[in-house]
């Protein structure tokens, strides 16, 4: 299999994060891919030209982190990290708020990359307050995750990565409870997180 993906992308650095945890290194060979580049072969794999986009053994293709995410995990099944049942719910809802507020962050990048006179002050506001109230969340999505790792904490952890490496003006750590600050600097601390850590 062959994963391309972007060294700074929060959704490439699931698939990665996922990949380490599950221990499929030795069957996913990752390809760094930049779509502002618009390489032939991440155009090929996926229409839309983003990644993470993970290339099978017999050439078909899976796109978007959650699909990427959940098919590396059912590889290794005997430990989920999407479990079935009850508790499946509460984690791919911890995703979606993930994953969401990362939607809402990659607009405010794209946004101030815009000539400061052509920038919507109150648009870059709007999705700050987006970010603001998911973060605040963040603490009671981990309470309903429990301790087992899954895929909860990773997509929380690895939008939290972006803001510090895209927002750092934002400081979540001042608008967080202090339980988030302490999760995340624990788990920042795994091996697949520092092996996944985009470039400043």
């Amino acid at each position: 299999m062959k994963l391309l993906y972007s060294p700074t992308s929060p959704y490439a650095r699931k698939a990665r994060v996922v990949a380490r945890e599950k221990r499929l290194l030795g069957r996913v060979e990752e390809v760094i891919s930049l779509p502002a580049d618009k390489p032939a072969e991440l155009l090929a794999a996926n229409p839309l030209g983003k990644v993470p986009a993970l290339i099978l053994d017999d050439s078909s293709v899976l796109f978007d982190s959650p699909v990427i995410c959940e098919y590396l995990d059912q590889l290794t099944p005997d430990v989920p990290l999407i479990p079935n049942g009850p508790a499946r719910w509460p984690v791919l809802r911890a995703q979606a708020l993930a994953d969401g507020m990362v939607d809402v962050a990659v607009l405010g990048v794209m946004e101030k990359r815009r000539p400061p006179e052509l920038q919507l002050v109150d648009r870059l506001e709007h999705l700050r307050t987006q970010i603001r109230s998911a973060v605040r969340q963040m603490p009671q999505e981990l309470t309903s995750l429990g301790g087992e790792l899954n895929m909860g904490h990773i997509a929380i952890a690895a939008a939290l990565g972006y803001l510090d490496l895209r927002h750092p003006d934002l400081e979540w750590r001042g608008l967080a409870d202090a339980s988030l600050v302490t999760w995340y600097a624990e788990f920042s601390g795994r091996q697949s997180m520092q092996d996944t850590e985009p470039p400043a």
